[in-house]
């Protein structure tokens, strides 16, 4: 079956998190996905529960859709085969920080020079133009720099907390994926490759103050940044008589249907809170603590019932466990049971869309260390005998 990116080859030259879920998009759109690994291997394959040791899974969920290659980049032998894989690639990604990959001579200059047309897609943690320049970065640092626990400690006063998933690494390899793409729409109509700077700061600061710069949008501002309505403390799951919901009333039509299902319209009508989005949100703190006293008096399987009936959206709080047995994600096929040649049977998560004509899906199961490394340096010209001598120079190594 034909996927979006047949054709396009891709250098992965990343470890960890945020680059390879990128590039395992990117895999599963088609792209020939060689991920570069150092003799060691990427550090995440030791994470998580493993049935063999460095096929973790937090690695098999961020690396299928991929071959892999080992090469010690410390050595002239490596990056000299570094650059010849290079020379037919449409696409680096890296997520080393600039100072480093020109002391491994893979500035972008250097690789520019052997393949004018690549795009060189690095991501890392801040924009080389600003002070932070050079400085590591992971998830957590980013989380805390861009204010995500600060918004837990002014919704609930509460001690500052991360989100407890990786969503500056997730939401930073998501936006790369369409930076990629749309150079690659670029390269694919001119022929000229770029350098693509993806910084995590600059751009999760883009994605928190979408909805808290507020007041401070204007000049002068109108009002501190921050967006009532997500910062108040009843902002969550509710609390019925037997668990929990989740409810969203939120336009004019579901604030009318929510108090007709209460047979309170009256109320509605004559509480000036509730007139218009604008004096719901100057209220929400307050709105939010009554319904949240209403919804502690019903089941939550009576509440769901009613929400429906009046097509105002509402969901049940899912645990992990739960949500793994979802019948919708079961009727979507949205996970599936495939049997990986050395992890036997795993559970995978489909590609979430779906296209009329070039769907895409994983390619192949996430590699052991090296597993393709005589076949990546073959189609990149190298001799049976050179592979050879890269081996016992500990160049590079297959499993």
């Amino acid at each position: 079956m034909a996927r979006p990116l047949d054709g396009v080859k891709v250098i992965d030259l990343s470890n960890m998190l945020m680059a390879p879920y990128a590039t395992q998009i990117l895999g599963d759109m088609g792209a020939d996905v060689i991920k570069v690994e150092p003799p060691e291997g990427d550090p995440i394959r030791d994470i998580g529960p493993s049935r063999n040791p460095g096929m973790g899974a937090i690695f098999l969920n961020a690396n299928r859709s991929k071959r892999s290659i080992t090469l010690d980049l410390r050595q002239d032998g490596g990056r000299l085969a570094m650059l010849e894989l290079l020379k037919n690639a449409d696409v680096l990604v890296y997520n080393r920080r600039p100072q480093s990959m020109a002391r491994l001579g893979l500035s972008y200059e250097a690789v520019s020079e052997a393949n004018p047309r690549i795009i060189y897609a690095g991501l890392y943690g801040f924009g080389e133009d600003g002070p932070y320049a050079g400085k590591p970065a992971f998830d957590d640092l980013i989380q805390g720099a861009t204010a995500i626990p600060w918004l837990s400690h002014m919704a609930y006063d509460s001690e500052p907390t991360y989100v407890p998933t990786a969503i500056s690494d997730r939401g930073v390899g998501l936006w790369a994926v369409g930076q990629i793409t749309a150079a690659l729409y670029h390269q694919s109509r001119t022929g000229i490759g770029q350098k693509l700077e993806l910084p995590m700061f600059e751009m999760m600061a883009s994605f928190v103050l979408a909805d808290h710069l507020g007041g401070a949008s204007f000049e002068p501002p109108l009002g501190r940044p921050g967006y009532p309505r997500m910062l108040v403390p009843n902002r969550r799951p509710y609390p019925t008589a037997d668990g929990y919901i989740c409810v969203m009333v939120y336009t004019d039509r579901h604030w009318r249907d929510f108090f007709q299902l209460l047979g309170r319209e009256q109320d509605f009508d004559q509480d000036p809170r509730y007139a218009s989005m604008t004096t719901r949100n100057e209220n929400i703190k307050t709105i939010y603590d009554d319904m949240a006293a209403v919804l502690a008096t019903r089941k939550s399987d009576e509440w769901l019932t009613l929400f429906e009936s009046a097509d105002i959206p509402a969901m049940p709080l899912h645990t992990l466990d739960s949500l793994i047995a979802d019948p919708h994600l079961a009727a979507t096929n949205f996970f599936s049971v495939t049997e990986h040649p050395s992890e036997g049977a795993i559970r995978e998560v489909a590609v979430p869309s779906s296209w009329s004509v070039t769907q895409p899906s994983a390619t192949r199961p996430a590699p052991g260390l090296g597993e393709h490394s005589r076949e990546i340096l073959s189609e990149a010209g190298y001799s049976q005998e050179a592979i050879e001598q890269l081996m016992a120079n500990k160049v590079t190594r297959q499993c």
